[in-house]
């Protein structure tokens, strides 16, 4: 098949299937992008390259994923510029001390956990080995992890956006975005700077010289471009290119200085200035980008996601092992620190309900593992399930936990 017919027929089935199973999950009350997550699974050798292998061969050879990877990039890239707009790290100062100790214990607890896990899977590296220390610090990032657009969709979806509980959890999810990122940057530094020990030290100078570039350059030319917007009520075409140049230059330079280039763009988004106007204009011309790419994301986590690599008791032990490191590190820690900090138990359940919440930004950081080599394709997959099991849990603990109660309850204090 010719090399555009098959990357337009690949974006066909990806959108559709993508799209498909995402209504289905909506209807079964989960969020639209939990679907998408399960759709690129279904795409993969876990189902389609296993009741047709043909089939899946030819509408995925592996010469064509490295288009399809690119182009996911591009997606990612201005997705995560979009999550650094809807950052808030005022919320944090505005919830007070139940927020920054729900905060920083969904942070610490679960990377902790991760870190001691790393000792006890079968799939970890030699612990004599130079690699052993990155994978222990990345599993701890990874367990950290919460996903802030899944978490905000899920509390409008409920209508709990008002409520203390949703504005505590709106808060702890900012911080943990900017710690995960941070935690991601310095594992990131570790595991490339191996062997370029001369060079490694500049690494931290330049992200901190790009801190600096950000809210010292690019921030003043935001709030520039803000005010054209202003002025001329709509986004323009040469206004949106400014932002897109930015967004790429911002994702270039994080690449260069050895991290991550969703770092950069993801940094850009959240020093960004907050003019609701603005930012929901960006938003609305980034949305149609981010609906065709982000499936394209879905599909090439799916052809690396085999559940058929999970062979045997022990593989799945070590699977459910994952899960519960995980949900009794974000769930028991935020749950038990909110209660002790004064919360009701049915509002810090919630909120430990919400904080497990991981997704599309765990995919994004494991799908990072994945391609530094840091984690094992078994293992990967075995995350990635994590991933789905997590987020799922998510909706019916609230509806078992009533969310007009916790409208109700949130409404009486304000009384």
């Amino acid at each position: 098949m010719p090399r555009l017919s098959l990357l337009l027929a690949q974006f066909v089935v990806i959108l559709v299937v993508a799209r498909g199973v995402g209504w289905l999950f909506s209807r079964i009350g989960q969020p639209k992008v939990v679907g998408e997550m399960a759709a690129g699974i279904l795409l993969g050798p876990s189902l389609l390259g296993w009741v047709a292998p043909g089939f899946s061969a030819r509408l995925f050879p592996p010469g064509s994923l490295g288009l399809l990877g690119l182009l996911s990039q591009i997606g990612l890239v201005l997705f995560m510029f979009q999550i650094g707009l809807e950052l808030d790290t005022g919320a944090l100062r505005r919830q007070g001390r139940v927020a920054l100790a729900s905060a920083v214990a969904s942070i610490a607890v679960p990377f902790g956990l991760g870190v001691a896990l790393a000792f006890r899977l079968p799939t970890a590296p030699a612990r004599t080995g130079g690699e052993f220390p990155g994978f222990a610090l990345f599993l701890g990032t990874a367990m950290s992890v919460t996903a802030f657009p899944v978490l905000a969709r899920i509390l409008a979806e409920t209508r709990l956006l008002a409520s203390r509980v949703g504005a505590v959890a709106i808060a702890c999810a900012a911080v943990n975005d900017v710690a995960a990122w941070c935690l991601l940057a310095a594992v990131l530094l570790l595991v490339r700077g191996t062997g370029r020990a001369a060079t490694a030290w500049l690494v931290p100078l330049g992200l901190a010289g790009m801190v600096l570039l950000m809210y010292g350059a690019a921030r003043p030319g935001l709030r520039a471009l803000q005010g054209l917007h202003r002025r001329r009520r709509r986004l323009t075409p040469d206004l949106l290119a400014v932002v897109l140049v930015l967004v790429a230059a911002s994702a270039w330079l994080s690449d260069r200085l050895g991290l991550h280039a969703l770092f950069g763009a993801f940094l850009l988004g959240a020093c960004t200035p907050r003019d609701p106007g603005f930012r929901r204009a960006i938003e609305e011309k980034f949305e149609g980008t981010t609906v065709l790419l982000l499936p394209l994301f879905f599909s090439l986590t799916g052809l690396r996601t085999s559940v058929r690599l999970l062979e045997g008791g022990r593989i799945w032990l070590e699977c459910l092992l994952i899960v519960g490191v995980a949900v009794a590190g974000k769930f028991g820690a935020a749950a038990l620190i909110a209660r002790l900090a004064g919360m009701p138990w049915r509002e810090s359940l919630a909120l430990g309900g919400l904080m497990n919440t991981r997704g599309l930004m765990e995919l994004v950081i494991l799908g990072i593992g994945l391609d530094a080599g840091v984690i094992p394709p078994v293992l990967f997959s075995m995350m990635v399930i994590m991933a789905l099991v997590t987020t799922c849990m998510t909706t019916p603990l609230l509806g078992w936990l009533d969310p007009e109660r916790l409208r109700r309850h949130a409404t009486e204090r304000a009384a």
